[in-house]
């Protein structure tokens, strides 16, 4: 049979008090007494009931993270930095995912409700002002992650998709590139708006007489190796390509690698991210690094304190800086010096 308080208590010849307040770290008990009771719950077995001690204590000391999916490098080193962070806070994580619509991402907050004392939400289409307003319990901790909602009270982390994309189309002119093309990723989603914008306003910069060349994409591996097969049919190549994320870049590889063209030699490749298979494909693939398990980390640290905090106003935006990373797609000699890094930013911060 399972263990119980009681059984603790007598155990260790206290009362059932006295057991709970050792287990909760809560004090009223001298250190010896504490030692006594804990040797007696180890010989036990003894687990606390989760949900008695949520009464109790008012937490849960779980934390939610929702994604518009869980498929992918991005997605794993995400939620990596996530739970090693909550690891170290003492919390545990649950995930889910909102890939099959707005529906099913109310479901999924629906779910964690009552089990969560704060929650991660990565970025998606569905999840607008009207949607967290409609499902995000009131007060509950929110830390929202590559947003573009407008006023929100929540805590916001964004990285500076502008700045580093900015940074890759510089890089790829100063090599002598002017004809560039960027295989965009989805119109609905901030991260692509914010890339995509980034690659014009370079463009309108350091190429002004260049037609925009842009292929759309969906973030997807099989949707950069079709926009590869795209540029490819144009009566002018592109001399570069810049793929909004990383898995297009990679199918974008692909595509050149079949049709015989040379990558960097015949068309230079870039990407943004810096997924962990960017640097053993071949060539390696040049790219943004967003350093993906600190981002987690980051956001999971900035909920920590919130719940710590509650009461306090949670409204604020942070932007995390990127680096590119020069690498053998560009063309770039070896060894080169990364062509820019942007600044980490910070308005009205939490601490």
């Amino acid at each position: 049979m399972t263990a119980t308080i009681k059984d603790v208590a007598r155990e260790a010849k206290v009362s059932v008090a006295s057991v709970s307040r050792a287990l909760n770290g809560s004090g009223g008990v001298t250190p010896a007494t504490e030692q006594r009771i804990r040797e007696a719950a180890t010989r036990l077995r003894y687990v606390p009931h989760g949900a008695a001690r949520s009464l109790i204590t008012k937490r849960t000391h779980t934390v939610g993270a929702l994604m518009p999916d869980l498929h992918g490098e991005f997605f794993s080193e995400l939620i990596r930095g996530i739970d090693l962070e909550a690891r170290s806070h003492g919390l545990h994580l649950l995930v889910s995912s909102s890939h099959d619509g707005v529906d099913d991402a109310a479901a999924a907050l629906r779910a964690m409700q009552g089990r969560v004392d704060g929650i991660v939400i990565l970025s998606s289409p569905r999840v607008d002002a009207a949607f967290l307003d409609a499902n995000l319990p009131e007060g509950l901790p929110t830390v929202l992650l590559n947003s573009g909602v407008k006023g929100t009270a929540h805590a916001v982390l964004n990285i500076d998709n502008f700045a580093g994309t900015y940074a890759m189309v510089r890089h790829l002119a100063g090599l002598g590139h002017k004809r560039i093309a960027l295989v965009s990723g989805p119109k609905d989603n901030f991260d692509a708006q914010q890339r995509e914008a980034g690659f014009r306003a370079a463009m309108a910069e350091l190429a002004p007489n260049e037609p925009l060349r842009v292929v759309a994409g969906d973030f997807s591996e099989q949707s950069g190796y079709q926009a590869g097969l795209e540029l490819l049919a144009l009566k002018t190549r592109p001399q570069a390509v810049f793929a909004a994320n990383d898995m297009m870049a990679v199918g974008c590889l692909q595509a050149f690698k079949e049709a015989g063209v040379e990558v960097p030699g015949e068309i230079a490749l870039a990407g943004f991210d810096d997924i962990p298979i960017a640097r053993y494909v071949t060539p390696s693939l040049s790219t943004v690094r967003v350093r993906i398990a600190d981002l987690g980390k980051n956001a999971m640290d900035l909920l920590a304190d919130l719940m710590d905090r509650p009461g306090v106003s949670a409204a604020s935006v942070h932007t995390l800086g990127c680096d590119i990373v020069v690498r053998e797609s560009c063309g770039a000699q070896r060894g080169a010096a990364a062509g820019a890094t942007t600044k980490k930013t910070q308005r009205k911060p939490v601490r």
